[in-house]
């Protein structure tokens, strides 16, 4: 959160798996933010190929569950108050008992399959409009969300959305590997959020801009800024990896997996930087020498 004149704003990011930040949006924090979460994700201009998003309960909706999947996409949120979701079967109570014996009491209401059949057509065209830019996400999210329960496209879409919400919810259960997944990937998010913090103008964490254009355009700085760290500090980490293993030194695989470059340790906020003094420092390549003391500590030198 942010806060410019007394108002209070909100930042949307989307977070890679490489740590990179690829979506940045700003948003109105009275606005639920599951309207935001296919924006930035369909509009995703960088080469990395994105097709699931991890979220936590407030980002997925029946409308979300259903777009995702419409145009290709996967929508993987970590889920609380599982005692209060609704499941859906496509068969009787009874059927359904013999055939799932633990699961069978959770699917509770019956699936209409008759009315996506009948909206099918208009479910795809709609996914067409989204995925090709015709129509912005967060508009046909807020406006489908907010439909009477007598829009039959809406209901139709919703309806889709608590299939794929049920789909989801058999392999979160089921599969602990995808739930610790889903984990790892909503840590990366809140610890770069914590980074985006302390970069953000010294801790002092305030966007002065009045616009909503200018506050957007210190956010991308800011993303910018913070991609730049996640980089120089991933660049180290390879150089402080290569060198001990260049000397026979094993350096499991398996240690550098909960290694986190989404951290500001290494960084200097406050202070007079001395620019020749710095530049003498590099190597013939750039490059800061490394700290014996600190590898000793960690164990990677003699």
């Amino acid at each position: 959160m942010v806060i410019h004149g007394g108002q209070v704003l909100s930042t949307y990011t989307h977070v890679s798996d490489h740590w990179s930040t690829y979506g940045t949006k700003i948003i109105v924090p009275t606005a639920r933010e599951a309207h935001y979460v296919l924006d930035d994700f369909l509009g995703n201009a960088t080469d990395l190929p994105i097709t699931e998003h991890a979220t936590d309960t407030h980002g997925a909706t029946l409308i979300n569950f259903a777009l995702f999947d419409l145009v290709g996409k996967a929508l993987t949120p970590r889920m609380r108050d599982l005692t209060r979701v609704t499941l859906v079967r496509d068969d009787t109570p009874t059927e359904i008992a013999k055939r799932y014996p633990h699961a069978g009491p959770l699917l509770d209401a019956r699936w209409n399959e008759d009315l996506i059949t009948a909206c099918w057509p208009d479910l795809l065209r709609m996914a067409g409009s989204l995925k090709y830019g015709q129509a912005t996400a967060s508009l046909i999210v807020g406006t489908w969300s907010a439909a009477s329960r007598q829009n039959t496209l809406a209901a139709a879409l919703k309806e889709w959305g608590v299939l794929r919400r049920t789909v989801h919810l058999a392999k979160y259960l089921s599969a602990p590997a995808s739930r610790r997944k889903i984990s790892r990937q909503l840590n990366k998010g809140e610890s770069l959020h914590a980074l985006r913090r302390d970069l953000h103008y010294a801790q002092q964490d305030t966007i002065t801009r009045p616009h909503l254009e200018q506050q957007t355009e210190q956010a991308w700085c800011l993303t910018l800024l913070t991609n730049a760290v996640v980089a120089r500090t991933t660049e180290y980490y390879s150089r402080a990896v290569l060198e001990p293993r260049s000397q026979g030194r094993d350096v499991p695989d398996e240690i550098l997996s909960h290694i986190s470059p989404g951290h500001s340790d290494n960084i200097n906020f406050f202070g007079v930087i001395n620019v020749e003094v710095e530049l003498a420092k590099l190597d013939i390549g750039g490059w800061r020498p490394l700290r014996p003391a600190q590898l000793r500590e960690l164990g990677l030198a003699p």
